[in-house]
């Protein structure tokens, strides 16, 4: 499977009835993902509004029909979860990125508990990216990492590294953000994208907050509007962190208030990159709801319930 390809779709009931229920529920939930993305930082969307990313799909960007449109093309109406809940198995979440990736592992793995059916692996790796290969390269580690072992869903969060120029293969030097950079770094993309997906994987992308410091904030926003726009023409939904983790005028923020208590509550990491333990629920928790409702979706079409509870009732 090379990632641009159509997989065939079998129309069986199933499948059929996989892809409607996905297109309702995904409604209520990006529904309920923006609701409390905008809660944990309120006035952040005006703010986040001012500085958006050029072309972003993400919890607050992508209807919920173009997602279930993608997987179809990609994936097939759930790909390899389909296969995973029929069968009663743990839905495999692989997450793949740098030290800010190892947080969002984190933060999914808080979220979506062994007990409930979920088995989130933490695939990070720090001080990696697309621009460091010659250190550690990331097609060949992760196809090493994946082996022949299914995927159900792909969580891919890189970037944070990646603000410099490198060697090509041909030897040549590329400048950040330079055309033969650009054409570099994207074909490495478009072929770890193809990796996750030649296992039947959903694949999702979550960019950067704002850096603390100006200089690798701006360097940053460049790296996502890259990142973002390559991955989008993928057909991977871009889950664009800013709003929750800005303060009310779309700047970086250390503090916010937390939706629930309403007390001031930190979020970030004192080196003005990574988040907090807290912070790395914030931006997880749309996609984690994402990811437990569409599971549920399946669980229930396929009549399977969770490993857990399986286990309990016999």
């Amino acid at each position: 499977m090379d990632g641009t390809s159509e997989n065939p779709i079998s129309r069986s009931p199933l499948r059929l009835i996989l892809d409607r229920t996905a297109v309702l529920l995904l409604g209520t939930v990006v529904g309920a993902a923006i609701g409390w993305a905008f809660q944990a930082s309120p006035g952040a969307s005006a703010g986040a509004a001012s500085v958006p990313l050029p072309v972003v799909s993400g919890l607050a960007q992508t209807p919920s029909a173009g997602e279930a449109s993608m997987m179809r093309q990609y994936a097939g109406p759930f790909g390899q979860l389909e296969k995973t809940v029929a069968a009663g198995g743990r839905v495999r979440i692989g997450v793949f990125g740098d030290s800010f990736g190892d947080g969002v592992w984190w933060g999914m793995a808080h979220q979506l508990p062994s007990k409930a059916g979920f088995d989130v692996v933490k695939f990070s790796q720090p001080a990696t990216g697309f621009t460091r290969y010659k250190s550690l390269n990331l097609e060949t580690h992760a196809a090493e990492q994946l082996g022949t072992a299914p995927l159900d869903i792909a969580i891919i969060s890189f970037g944070a590294n990646d603000a410099q120029g490198i060697i090509t293969p041909e030897g040549k030097y590329a400048k950040f953000m330079g055309p033969l950079w650009q054409q570099e770094v994207g074909g490495r993309i478009d072929r770890y994208v193809a990796l996750m997906r030649s296992h039947h994987a959903m694949v999702y992308w979550v960019g950067l907050p704002r850096m603390g410091k100006d200089s690798l904030d701006s360097d940053v926003t460049a790296i996502n509007t890259f990142y973002a726009e390559r991955v989008t023409k993928l057909g991977v939904p871009f889950i664009d962190t800013r709003p929750i983790a800005s303060d009310a005028h779309g700047q970086f923020a250390a503090y916010l208030d937390d939706p629930k208590s309403g007390k001031r509550t930190l979020i970030r990491a004192p080196d003005g990159i990574h988040m907090s333990m807290t912070g790395y629920l914030w931006i997880t928790h749309g996609l984690a709801d994402r990811i437990r409702n569409y599971t549920g979706a399946a669980r229930a079409v396929a009549g399977g319930a969770t490993p857990a509870a399986a286990a309990t009732a016999s």
